[in-house]
């Protein structure tokens, strides 16, 4: 694990974005194609908004989610939701959405359609996730009722997960998945999440998930 500390939060998001579309690019000059994985939430907010005004081929890069709670994209939890109004805007408004939810009354009832779908398109070339003061990333919760399962090496792309901390059912990218990234980052800011981050690297991913992807990930901090 490597980590990058910054002077601040704005620091931070600008820094960040900057790599980020510095190694899309250079995916995209290599390949003539690049997938992003980035996750829900409001922290990474101010990323979405600098990538959006990058002068990239975003119309050859595609851009998946870490993970998504099973919910419409009309409902305010939705992570497409807020993926579409911060980041797929402005220039990236031509990149390629790779959905994680199709309306059904389960996950387990798309998730086929779903992992068929995301397969083109991996390995990720640049994947940006959060973690929670739990020491969560994506949707891999500690006590989740297929953490186990998603943390095997033979793991499959995608799983339904359900946690008490989840709230609703979500879908997630799992370990394997997130591992075999070009370019794993990992966003986080203030002293309890810093003082989380010390804390999984001394348990099992079992106990802490986000311990699975830190080995080759860069960790960028902020207070």
């Amino acid at each position: 694990m490597k980590l990058e500390t910054y002077p601040d939060r704005e620091f931070l998001m600008l820094g960040l974005a900057n790599v980020i579309a510095g190694q899309l690019a250079d995916f995209l000059r290599r390949e003539g194609k690049a997938t992003l994985s980035v996750p829900g939430g409001t922290t990474p907010g101010p990323i979405f908004d600098t990538l959006s005004g990058v002068d990239l081929d975003w119309a050859n890069v595609a851009v998946v989610l870490n993970d998504e709670r099973w919910v419409p994209e009309s409902s305010e939890r939705s992570n497409t939701r807020l993926l579409r109004e911060r980041l797929l805007r402005g220039k990236a408004a031509q990149a390629r959405l790779v959905p994680l939810y199709a309306p059904a009354e389960t996950p387990e009832d798309m998730l086929d359609a779903l992992e068929d779908g995301l397969k083109p398109h991996l390995p990720i070339s640049v994947l940006l996730l959060g973690m929670g003061t739990d020491m969560h990333t994506a949707s891999l919760f500690p006590g989740a009722d297929r953490l186990e399962e998603a943390l095997s090496a033979t793991a499959p792309i995608l799983l339904p997960m359900r946690a008490e901390a989840a709230g609703e059912p979500r879908i997630t990218l799992t370990a394997p998945s997130l591992r075999e990234a070009f370019n794993i980052h990992v966003l986080i800011t203030g002293d309890e999440k810093r003082a989380a981050l010390e804390r999984a690297m001394t348990l099992s991913p079992t106990e802490a998930p986000v311990r699975a992807v830190l080995d080759n990930a860069t960790v960028h901090w902020a207070e």
